[in-house]
């Protein structure tokens, strides 16, 4: 995928903050901004309110969403914060954050994983079984712990709740040895219909609310959403300069 437009939008995004914001003297008044989100999203259940590095712009959390909006409240903005010197993604830096609170609740004895005896890296997986890039990434399992990488699966059956990628889901859950139930269903088979009491479609909300739109996609501890699939060795560097980058 060409990134570049993406890059400019941002950039874009940002020289349009920075006009619209250059008229922005008065002080900031916290509660009349959120007054005029809130009659936007009336059933927002959070709405958090913070300065940001560019003057006269505020960062406005919704709920797991971020939106920025001029300190007079007068002009809201949609797009995506890049610090250039640095190259720092403030926007995805939030998101990151507010991610790690959402899956901070997870347990991972709900999540089916394949690990290493000593893992380097942990990463979330939100993955359909019918999914064909689920499927190679699956079938390079060994390959991913073999770089000290531990798979946690999630279940995002992209056809939604009810669907039969879901209910094949929940039959892999619900099987006495999930991950060679797992394998067969990633391999194509039918595992044994089942049913159970199952996290599926938790894991399928805790999805959609932290930016999942396809799958695999792969979550960091720290937040960092990794969408796609990425062959083994490269995921390992990727991880390697995420964890470089924090230090």
């Amino acid at each position: 995928m060409n990134r570049l437009p993406l890059v400019f939008a941002a950039i874009l995004t940002t020289l349009v903050m920075t006009n619209v914001v250059a008229e922005v003297a008065e002080e900031v008044n916290f509660d009349a901004v959120e007054k005029k989100v809130r009659t936007l999203v009336p059933n927002a259940k959070t709405i958090a309110i913070s300065e940001t590095p560019i003057e006269g712009v505020l960062q406005v959390q919704i709920n797991s969403d971020i939106i920025y909006m001029t300190a007079d409240g007068r002009y809201l903005l949609q797009g995506q914060i890049m610090e250039v010197d640095t190259r720092i993604n403030i926007t995805d830096q939030a998101k990151s954050g507010l991610r790690v609170g959402v899956l901070s609740e997870l347990k991972r004895e709900e999540q089916i994983s394949f690990a290493p005896e000593k893992a380097k890296y942990d990463l979330l997986v939100f993955t359909d079984i019918d999914c064909g890039y689920c499927r190679k990434l699956h079938n390079q399992m060994d390959e991913y712990n073999e770089e000290g990488i531990a798979i946690h699966y999630m279940g995002f059956p992209r056809a939604g709740v009810g669907s039969a990628s879901f209910d094949k889901f929940v039959s892999v859950w619900c099987a006495d040895d999930q991950q060679s139930a797992m394998t067969l269903a990633k391999n194509g088979g039918d595992p044994e219909s089942q049913k159970c009491p199952n996290p599926i479609a938790e894991q399928y909300d805790v999805g959609r609310e932290i930016g999942v739109t396809g799958t695999p996609a792969l979550v960091t501890t720290d937040g960092t959403l990794i969408p796609g699939y990425v062959p083994p060795a490269q995921l390992r560097q990727r991880l390697e300069a995420l964890e470089a980058s924090a230090e």
